[in-house]
């Protein structure tokens, strides 16, 4: 279907008109607001102990969360592409639940799960907490991010084929040599770009982390946590947006990182 270049061109307005409304605005808003007073002044804001430590937690929890989705995201997609077993169904619609279910019901499901009461509740008992602690943190955030590099590692086994596995095979390769030599240098490019969005993904959550975590400074605030606390409960409105770029320029970074991953991917 052939469209003229006036209709080209409206579409082109409303899409920019759409992104500059949506993104454009904000980001500059939140940047006039904390490079206004100074780049001292933000340096200041975010090299607080607090800040530091929030910062800190965010990267700790994304250093557990990514090697646990590597694992478990590429030998979910082995097993949804290259097996054939009963309830491959349903395996397929719970990667996709955490795209459908909101955050905040995943973070009270786990209360109900983990929490004093709940059906786990008594590894408490052992020492072990999970709620209002660093482990809740990294479960609500394994669940949000569990479909990004199952996702992208899917269609890439699919696009690769069995060719290359089974001549390794009949080769006398084992299972574990084929998968280092032959199928791991093939899914690369899939596999590095479901773990950037995974990195992106665990460093904006929001929703199912303040549902398990105490919120505490310094003990179980993550960078968002922190915006929201300095915003809503200190009501120091320059340190959220302090936060809140800081934050930004992390996921300025991830983005970079996607844009080369997807130029090279396409090459």
């Amino acid at each position: 279907m052939k469209t003229s270049t006036a209709t080209r061109l409206g579409l082109r307005t409303v899409a920019l008109g759409y992104l500059v409304v949506l993104l454009a605005v904000p980001i500059v808003l939140i940047l006039w607001r904390t490079l206004g007073e100074g780049v001292g002044a933000f340096l200041e804001s975010v090299r607080t102990p607090a800040a530091i430590s929030a910062l800190n937690l965010s990267l700790l929890i994304v250093a557990i969360v990514v090697p646990l989705n590597v694992v478990f995201g590429v030998a979910t997609a082995l097993a949804l592409v290259r097996g054939r077993f009963r309830g491959r169904g349903l395996v397929q619609a719970v990667v996709d639940l955490p795209f459908a279910v909101s955050p905040i019901v995943v973070g009270v499901s786990l209360i109900l799960l983990w929490g004093a009461g709940g059906w786990l509740g008594g590894v408490e008992k052992l020492g072990f907490k999970v709620i209002f602690g660093l482990p809740g943190m990294v479960i609500a955030t394994l669940f949000v991010t569990l479909p990004f590099v199952v996702r992208e590692v899917e269609p890439v086994l699919h696009e690769i084929g069995t060719d290359q596995e089974q001549a390794a095979a009949t080769l006398g390769a084992s299972s574990a040599q084929t998968f280092w030599r032959i199928t791991l240098p093939a899914i690369r490019w899939g596999l590095t770009y479901g773990v950037v969005l995974t990195v992106a993904r665990a460093l904006g959550e929001f929703g199912a982390v303040i549902m398990v975590s105490s919120g505490f400074p310094g003990v179980s605030q993550t960078l968002t946590l922190l915006v929201h606390s300095r915003y809503i409960d200190d009501h120091n409105t320059y340190g959220a947006y302090a936060a809140a770029t800081l934050l930004m320029g992390l996921a300025v970074v991830t983005l970079l990182l996607m844009t080369l991953l997807d130029r090279k991917r396409s090459t």
